[in-house]
């Protein structure tokens, strides 16, 4: 079937291609069109099944109304209700999402990168990988805007949106303490990315204030293991320590293979050992018990990346750069036993 042109509406319409142009373009008003004829044309180009040419589009207003959305992982639940916001935030707006994941993968962030420039797509919402920041550079040289989220890079200029890693970390170590726990680990991943950083050191740092940190229990899982992996690694690690009392967990993958760990072990949660992990799961509050979390603020971390990126697209010569730090929520369940 051919394809429906906007000289079809013209000539059924009885206006000229201009004047149809115009009203599907949202001019019309601007261009002193009637009501009526503006009502007319919109008609007759909805029944002919007429479908716009994003690319010639693109190439007239040099936009495509669309954005570029690289996360870690889409089917993580916390990247999925994350991407999940900024889409439905993004098309109130008339944007459309390219979804894209990286997998901590350096050389497939640099492949996405170049495969959305390509496709011309108005700005970018990262979360990105320890090794691209010179991918991030070209962007700015570029004049792409940008913006991280999740995590960033502390010496570069540009907007990112997180959470607020070191104070959620430190406000679980010292829930911990607080209950008595005396031997209490940490279980992170060797990324390297600045949020992983600084949830470690607000354990740290936390523990070494009250004078009970101990390096040997920290345990770092390599990022690309598989999750038979991590759950061996992990029992290893709470057989080789048995006085680990309570653990905090870098993420939720890692406190979901930290449960299977335990139901091995025949570990009774919290009377053997007490959770906390970061990012909550779905099984976190159906296991019994349920998993205590630090709970980021999805939506208002989503709402506030996509308002600046928005301000980037429309203001790309006047924008400011904008480093928003939020506040994470600590959500007490059943997986915290009281030591005192």
């Amino acid at each position: 079937m051919r394809k429906v042109t906007i000289k079809d509406i013209a000539i059924q319409a009885q206006v000229s291609i201009s004047t149809v142009s115009f009203v599907l373009n949202n001019k019309g008003p601007q261009m002193a069109i009637s009501k009526v004829k503006i009502e007319k044309v919109k008609e007759i180009a909805k029944n002919l099944g007429y479908i716009p040419n994003m690319i010639a589009s693109s190439l007239r207003t040099g936009k495509t109304k669309s954005i570029g959305l690289i996360v870690e992982d889409i089917s993580n639940q916390f990247f999925s209700e994350l991407a999940k916001v900024i889409e439905d935030q993004s098309r109130i707006l008339g944007y459309k999402i390219f979804y894209c994941s990286t997998n901590n993968d350096d050389v497939r962030t640099n492949e996405l990168i170049q495969s959305l420039l390509q496709a011309n797509v108005d700005g970018f919402i990262i979360t990105p990988t320890a090794g691209s920041e010179k991918n991030i550079d070209h962007l700015i040289q570029l004049n792409k805007p940008v913006v991280l989220i999740d995590r960033y890079f502390p010496h570069k200029n540009v907007s990112y949106v997180v959470m607020d890693n070191y104070e959620a970390a430190t406000e679980a170590a010292n829930l911990l303490i607080s209950k008595g726990f005396k031997d209490i680990a940490l279980v992170n991943n060797t990324s390297g990315m600045i949020q992983m950083q600084l949830r470690e050191k607000g354990y740290m740092d936390a523990l070494k204030k009250a004078a009970i940190y101990k390096e040997a229990l920290v345990l770092h899982l390599p990022f690309q293991s598989t999750e038979q992996q991590r759950i061996e690694e992990l029992v290893s690690f709470f057989k080789k320590y048995p006085e680990i009392d309570a653990v905090i967990f870098s993420a939720n993958y890692m406190g979901l293979a930290g449960l299977q760990a335990f139901k091995q072990m025949k570990y009774i949660l919290p009377k053997d050992i007490s959770i906390i992990s970061f990012d909550d799961h779905a099984s976190f509050r159906l296991h019994t018990p349920t998993i205590s979390i630090i709970e980021q603020p999805i939506e208002s971390l989503a709402i506030k990346v996509v308002e600046i990126l928005m301000d980037q697209i429309n203001n790309e010569k006047e924008f400011k750069v904008q480093k928003i730090m939020q506040k994470g929520k600590l959500i007490l369940r059943e997986s915290i036993f009281s030591n005192n």
